[in-house]
């Protein structure tokens, strides 16, 4: 089911926010990003959660005006969840600009601005935690070692030379949603934040950086697992053959 908002009206750019169990979270980080801009509206894309999210995405919905929700059957991953996302943005809104970030609080709505500012020069903003040396917070040094060796092996077999190319804080014009394969779109995890930048970058699209200090979720559990890390380092191997044979 898909409960709408307002529609098409008046809305500069949409915030797709995938969610499993994250209801503790998305009763104050929908509030947040509400109160950034008045042109801003919210998508939420909610995997069947146990824990009552999609009923608070529902009732923001109801109560705002400017909060849309896709419902999902089962945990269908973050991937799917963003491309399900784009065209519902691309198919339903006339939003001009269309953002992604994490529900747990780890990407701070303060920033969100500072993207919409940058991408009057470009077609897709990322958000980095590492373009101004490392900037992550509550991160144990197990995960920035395995984050930091993965953004150099991702850069060194794409060519894409980006500080963060795991970055899940970003923002896209529309016209590059709507340019790109969406169906033709498989990964993941970090694999799927790679994939996605890497399609737009040799579409010919202008992708430039801003920095943010990204925080480590308070509340709720991380959903990153083996299988996530695995396929990314196989991904990248796939984008890189698949460029080298004329695949687009």
């Amino acid at each position: 089911m898909t409960r709408r908002g307002r529609g098409k009206n008046s809305m500069e750019a949409l915030v797709v926010v995938p969610t499993l169990n994250e209801r503790e979270n998305l009763e104050k980080l929908i509030p947040a990003i509400l109160a950034v801009d008045n042109g801003l509206d919210v998508l939420v894309v909610d995997d069947n959660s146990s824990d009552g999210t999609g009923t608070v995405a529902d009732q923001f919905a109801l109560e705002t005006g400017r909060v849309h929700v896709l419902h999902r059957p089962m945990r269908m991953g973050l991937g799917s969840a963003y491309v399900d996302g784009f065209k519902y943005a691309v198919k339903s809104t006339n939003a001009r600009y269309v953002m992604e970030m994490d529900s747990d609080f780890s990407h701070d709505p303060k920033y969100i601005p500072d993207f919409l500012q940058a991408i009057r020069e470009a077609d897709l903003v990322v958000g980095s935690r590492y373009l101004k040396g490392i900037s992550i917070v509550n991160w144990p040094l197990n995960r920035l070692i395995i984050s930091k060796i993965g953004n150099w092996y991702a850069r060194s077999i794409t060519g894409l030379h980006l500080t963060d190319m795991t970055a899940g804080f970003k923002c896209f014009r529309r016209e590059v949603l709507e340019k790109l394969d969406l169906d033709g779109i498989h990964s993941n995890g970090y694999s799927f934040q790679i994939e996605m930048t890497y399609n737009v970058w040799k579409k010919g699209f202008r992708v430039k950086e801003v920095p943010i200090i990204f925080v480590d979720r308070a509340v709720g559990e991380s959903k990153i697992t083996y299988g996530i890390v695995w396929e990314a380092i196989w991904r990248v191997w796939a984008l890189r053959f698949k460029n080298m044979f004329g695949g687009k």
